[in-house]
């Protein structure tokens, strides 16, 4: 028997188990969570993606693209005639969603906050598509990862997701609560806006006193080394280009990104 509590989604809905004598129609809307998928071996149930849902490659290739997060084209969704959509609070829009829910039977909505929800979030999908076991061995592996980590020194951050405008995260996300788990400490204005999890900022010389090291992610915005030497040039602070699919991604691509947090510590 299935706990039914593991089938509670981040909006308080339980899904019912899926019988695969009536195979599933899955289109996801959340690029980690197509990849999650993937992993817990349901590829050939997904029928739908973002564009931006570009992992597993060789799987994901064969899978019809629906838009953005963002930006869907319902009318393209509607005719993969889904099942099941799965959908993520801060990544993909309300009103679209609810559009969606109109003629999707069954909405999955997530919401991880810091890594250790990716055991919920393992455990919930493994649950609804029958998938138990190779959800027990991703919290297994995400465990053992979690384990090997070790704190380092610990550093006032600041965490750059775009530029022109220069954008952050706030240390009410996941990004910041990965980075908690070396101790590095996210900057933070004050008072920290309370509607923007992702404020835009600007430099200043206090706010360059206020933080240790400057991390630009390569994504959404597409930093490289020439951003890294240009700020260090500007500011006089270390900067470090770090993986933003490492950092930002939940999912199975979170048990690499806390190995990925060994390697930031042993650079900074």
């Amino acid at each position: 028997m299935i706990p039914r509590q593991t089938r509670i989604d981040a909006v308080g809905v339980t899904h019912p188990v899926v019988d695969f004598a009536h195979a599933p129609r899955i289109v996801s809307l959340v690029p980690s969570i197509t990849e999650l998928l993937c992993d817990l071996g349901l590829a050939p149930w997904i029928v739908g993606r973002t564009g931006f849902c570009i992992h597993p490659a060789a799987l994901v290739k064969s899978i019809a693209k629906v838009g953005g997060t963002k930006d869907v084209n319902i009318g393209k969704l509607r005719a993969l005639a889904p099942t099941h959509l799965i959908v993520n609070i801060d990544e993909n829009e309300k009103p679209t969603v609810d559009a969606l829910a109109s003629f999707v039977p069954h909405v999955i909505v997530t919401h991880p906050l810091g890594p250790r929800d990716n055991l919920v979030l393992y455990r919930l999908l493994g649950s609804i598509f029958d998938r138990n076991e190779a959800a027990e061995l991703l919290c297994t592996q995400f465990n053992c990862a979690l384990s090997a980590l070790r704190e380092g020194r610990p550093q006032r951050v600041l965490y750059c997701i775009w530029k022109d405008p220069w954008m952050t995260v706030t240390r009410d996300t996941y990004i910041a609560r990965m980075l908690e788990q070396i101790g590095w400490q996210q900057w933070s204005a004050q008072p920290e806006p309370a509607s923007a999890r992702y404020p835009v900022f600007s430099w200043s010389d206090q706010l360059v006193r206020e933080i240790d090291m400057v991390l630009l992610s390569s994504e959404p915005y597409r930093f490289t080394e020439a951003h890294v030497d240009s700020l260090e040039l500007q500011i006089g602070k270390p900067v470090l280009l770090v993986d933003g699919e490492m950092l930002s991604w939940y999912g199975s691509r979170a048990i690499a990104g806390l190995h990925y947090l060994n390697q930031l510590r042993q650079q900074a």
